[in-house]
């Protein structure tokens, strides 16, 4: 098997990406088969890639729990009498179970985690991520791997599925550097402010901008630096 890698899913400039991506439905009943691009799914469901679509469109019972980082366009997701506009850089999750209608502009594209294996209603409607949400002290990274002065961090898990391990939320912190490890668990990432270097075993390196979304699979080996703020839209399992 191959060692995983960082995956690029989309740029803030909407420049080419080289991610892996493989076209079509993540399942059955996908409502956005005919414009999702897959660039990971694990054994357990947890997928990573991103959707093009335009129009609109009524689904009644979503099939997963969906994390969602706009790139073009607008999102407008209606579930009852709840209505969110996604902008570009501005993110929301569709629960599990919701009945929801979907309108994007014309080209839209979004960046996707998903959760596809857990069953049974979540969290009902759509939620939007506050990319402003208040932040409570997290644990900086353990001082083995760290270069240089220990950060401060902070995180709020803005939404949890209640049937799988995903959690999705909001992270900042100040400047830092650490040496490669293997990656905790599966992360998707959206740059809201500042600008990170992630550096893998095999000497490549990814230069995340704010404005873009990468994906890092669980045991990826990769070093971190940050030469000043950053904060995050995170979604992990």
């Amino acid at each position: 098997m191959s060692q995983p890698v960082v995956l690029l899913l989309a740029r803030a400039d909407h420049s080419p990406v080289d991610a892996p991506f493989v076209a079509g439905r993540l399942s059955a009943d996908d409502p956005f088969a005919q414009g999702r691009k897959t660039a990971f799914i694990d054994d357990a469901g947890f997928a990573a890639g991103t959707v093009e679509t335009t129009g609109s469109v009524s689904i009644a019972n979503y099939p997963f729990t969906e994390m969602l980082v706009v790139h073009k366009g607008c999102v407008t997701i209606t579930s009852g009498e709840h209505r969110v506009e996604i902008e570009p850089g501005r993110s929301a999750v569709i629960g599990r179970g919701s009945d929801v209608k979907v309108n994007a502009e014309s080209g839209s594209l979004w960046a996707f985690c998903v959760a596809t294996r857990a069953t049974g209603a979540d969290k009902p409607g759509v939620a939007p991520i506050d990319h402003r949400a208040v932040l409570a002290p997290s644990a900086a990274p353990e001082a083995s791997i760290l270069i240089g002065p220990t950060p401060q961090c902070r995180t709020n898990n803005l939404f949890e599925d209640t049937a799988s391990t995903l959690r999705i939320g909001v992270w900042d912190s100040t400047p830092y550097a650490r040496s490669a490890r293997p990656h905790k668990v599966h992360e998707l990432m959206h740059l809201i402010e500042g600008e990170v270097e992630l550096k893998m075993d095999n000497g490549q390196s990814v230069l995340v901008k704010p404005g873009d979304t990468v994906f890092v699979p669980q045991g990826t080996p990769c070093a971190w630096t940050s030469t000043m703020y950053v904060r995050k839209f995170y979604a992990v399992s």
